[in-house]
């Protein structure tokens, strides 16, 4: 792996004594191999450090692989080539692969797929084979490495849920759920608006993921435990999270960071490439995450990613899978969204210190040792299918060009 120094890059982590300073910094792929005021490497590779900002690796809390089982979608060789150049060092990724990862062994492989420059977090799922049916051994799988447990998109009961958050308890393990009640228009295909009617489409409301919302906390406050929401997109959640976390439950949540770019507005080109769970809401519902992240009611940005192949998503809207490809773009997608109503170091934070403070990862500062993500904000990025790098290219991002350029 090359050898890299850049001269004069500004660091940005607050957990680091070099916050703020700008330092000559030696690199191996994304780690630190040596830093101080001036390095004489003459024969490395020297990048001028002007414009580039560093900051302690990029977590992902929300991401899917197709591996195994469908390595046709993406397999873990493109899914880190394409993390690496999003900027990642650590990727969280869903259980609902084939098989589905609810068993040791099949956290360790997970696992053990990891390299110098990306580690998978394996999330194991929370009912065995993620039917809804009947728990994990939560115990063993945490014990191999799982840092939290999922159903993906799955529907979870009530009786479930419960069960879930009083066990969890005893290993101390992580809840994550996708808030969307499937009784209320589960054969929705976008947001339910105007903008549905128009189109003809069905439509999927808010309220299947406030009731959602709503439910569980009620659950969290009943039988304790740890709950995060995925993938939050209403003003209302938005809202009820805000005031669970006034009162002390213990309670995160995410936004994926497409669904702080497009409103329901882009569906109607009828572009299958738009189509994602959830849906994209209202520009009202966006404004509302916005404001989430700012103070602080939204502990990170993820990416959502969920690759699919051409004969899922290249079809009849109605007929198409949900899901972005989107982890190679998700910072410059944020950023892009977000720059002129966050400071560069809020945007950071929900990349480095809100998955960690979710996931319960000890941060490693930016020093020696440490992996590293570099960008520029004073840049940009064109996205093309020539250099996309995940398999799949079912993204609305492609034939965009986006604020930000990570390095």
């Amino acid at each position: 792996m090359m050898k890299v120094l850049l001269k004069s890059a500004l660091i940005y982590d607050t957990t680091s004594l070099y916050h703020g300073k700008k330092r000559d910094i030696l690199l191996q792929g994304n780690r630190i191999l040596s830093i101080a005021p001036e390095i004489q490497e003459n024969r490395i590779k020297s990048v001028d450090g002007k414009g580039l900002i560093v900051s302690r690796g990029w977590s992902d809390l929300v991401a899917r692989s197709g591996e195994p089982g469908m390595e046709y979608k993406e397999d873990f060789t493109s899914l880190k080539n394409a993390a690496r150049r999003g900027g990642y060092a650590q990727v969280a990724l869903l259980p609902s692969t084939l098989p589905v990862i609810d068993n040791k062994s099949a956290i360790q492989f997970i696992a053990n797929q990891s390299d110098q420059q990306v580690t998978f977090l394996p999330i194991a799922a929370l009912s065995e084979n993620l039917q809804g049916k009947q728990l994990t051994e939560m115990f063993d799988m945490q014990q191999a490495g799982a840092v939290a447990y999922s159903d993906d998109r799955g529907s979870i009961s009530t009786e479930l849920m419960c069960r879930a958050l009083e066990y969890s308890q005893t290993v101390n393990g992580r809840i994550m759920v996708l808030p969307f009640d499937r009784g209320v228009n589960g054969n929705g295909q976008m947001n339910e608006s105007l903008v549905s009617v128009s189109l003809g489409m069905k439509g999927i409301p808010n309220l299947a993921e406030d009731i959602r919302v709503q439910r569980d906390i009620e659950l969290l406050r009943y039988c304790g435990g740890r709950i995060h929401f995925m993938l939050i997109s209403s003003a209302r959640s938005v809202e009820y999270i805000r005031r669970a976390k006034r009162e002390g439950l213990n309670v995160t949540c995410s936004v994926a960071a497409h669904q702080l770019m497009f409103s329901d507005d882009s569906l109607k080109s009828f572009d299958s490439n738009f189509k994602v769970l959830p849906p994209f809401r209202s520009k009202e519902d966006r404004k509302a995450l916005i404001a989430g992240l700012k103070d602080h009611t939204i502990d990170a940005i993820v990416s959502d990613h969920s690759p699919e192949d051409v004969e899922h998503k290249v079809r009849e809207f109605e007929d198409a899978n949900f899901g972005i490809s989107s982890i190679e773009a998700t910072f410059c997608t944020a950023f892009t969204a977000l720059e002129k109503l966050m400071s560069v170091n809020e945007i950071i934070e929900k990349f480095t210190t809100g998955p960690e403070r979710v996931l319960g990862i000890t941060p490693k500062s930016v020093d020696v040792g440490a992996s590293v993500s570099i960008f520029r904000s004073d840049s940009h990025t064109e996205f093309t299918s020539e250099n996309w790098q995940s398999k799949s290219k079912n993204s609305p991002l492609i034939g965009m060009t986006l604020r930000g350029e990570v390095f």
